[in-house]
């Protein structure tokens, strides 16, 4: 284990593997500040890269910051700190979405392949294969939600059709709406300085058959976007969900995604998110149908297989994330 102490190449090391996590539109609105006091790291939230029709509140942005949030805890746990962690901190800072205070020697150290898959793990946009997951590896998927207070459900086929069909109509809103779809389309970069955004490669192709809704960032098709070609006929879908639907839960269900994206990139599996449908209140309402045992809301819409990489989109540099103390706070 690595002494209290917290030298500049260990924090940025922290820093970047948090940064690595998703982002709705890879917007990465996230910043950090070490306490050197206390040997705290505060994530808060970048509001200005929040997306104001698309996440007017905010729940995305605090799911993505949720995923950071748990890349940072495994890779405290990692260099051998016990990863003490607090949500909304501070009720007079809401823009303090977590704290991770590096504690004593780690008492449980998440599993290697999960530090190791942090670095490894991104979307794919691309065609998956019609190679079914494994049961086993769906069980471990929905018991890695759990660990994080989330459910992961695998919906039938006939329900998987009712949720491609409420996704797909999503879509279509997203791609009507004038203010949506140009706020959408903002995203679409080229390699930039700031390293935010989605260069067109990573997007992938459209999906023909229109049997899996990717979403459509440009409303006119980019030039550098590959053509469109064939998805998977019987797409795996899985839906995430908490049982309330406060920050505190969104910021929950962040963790609990990126658990379940590090466990599946361990296995070999691809994912991709499938936004669309809780950006709009109604068709979100309809993704976690109401049965008798239990309520829930919906969080998100994961689609999993086996397929291509895919290229990656860029990450800004830990230093460009360090703020108010940045590197220079630490010891």
């Amino acid at each position: 284990m690595r002494s209290a102490t917290l030298d500049v190449p260990t924090l940025e090391t922290l820093v970047s593997a948090a940064v690595a996590a998703p982002s709705i539109h890879n917007t990465q609105p996230w910043r950090f500040r070490l306490d050197p006091a206390t040997v705290t790291l505060e994530i808060r939230a970048a509001a200005d890269r929040g997306l104001r029709h698309t996440d007017p509140t905010g729940r995305a942005l605090h799911l993505s910051v949720g995923c950071a949030l748990l890349n940072l805890r495994v890779a405290v746990a990692h260099f051998g700190w016990e990863p003490v962690t607090r949500l909304l901190a501070r009720p007079d800072q809401p823009d303090l979405l977590a704290t991770v205070r590096l504690g004593g020697p780690v008492r449980t150290s998440s599993p290697p392949r999960l530090y190791d898959a942090l670095w490894r793990r991104h979307s794919s946009r691309f065609p998956f294969s019609e190679r079914p997951l494994p049961a086993a590896v769906l069980t471990e998927l929905a018991e890695a939600a759990h660990t994080e207070g989330a459910r992961l459900d695998r919906p039938s086929p006939s329900e998987t059709d009712r949720l491609l069909r409420i996704i797909r109509e999503a879509e279509h809103r997203n791609t009507a709406d004038p203010d949506r779809a140009t706020e959408s389309r903002r995203w679409v970069r080229e390699p930039n300085p700031e390293a935010l955004g989605m260069p067109p490669k990573t997007l992938g192709p459209r999906d023909f058959r229109e049997q899996v809704p990717m979403r459509d960032f440009g409303a006119q098709r980019h030039p550098a976007l590959p053509a469109a070609r064939p998805f998977e006929k019987r797409p795996t879908i899985a839906v995430l969900s908490t049982a309330h639907d406060r920050r505190t839960d969104w910021l929950r269900a962040g963790q609990a995604l990126e658990r379940v994206l590090l466990e599946a990139t361990a296995h070999g599996v691809r994912a991709s998110l499938l936004h669309q449908a809780l950006e709009w209140p109604d068709l979100r309402e309809q993704l976690v149908p109401p049965p008798s045992d239990r309520r829930g809301h919906a969080q998100m819409v994961v689609r999993l297989g086996y397929g291509p990489e895919g290229p990656s989109s860029p990450r800004r540099p830990a230093r460009q994330t360090l703020g108010d103390g940045g590197s220079s706070a630490a010891r």
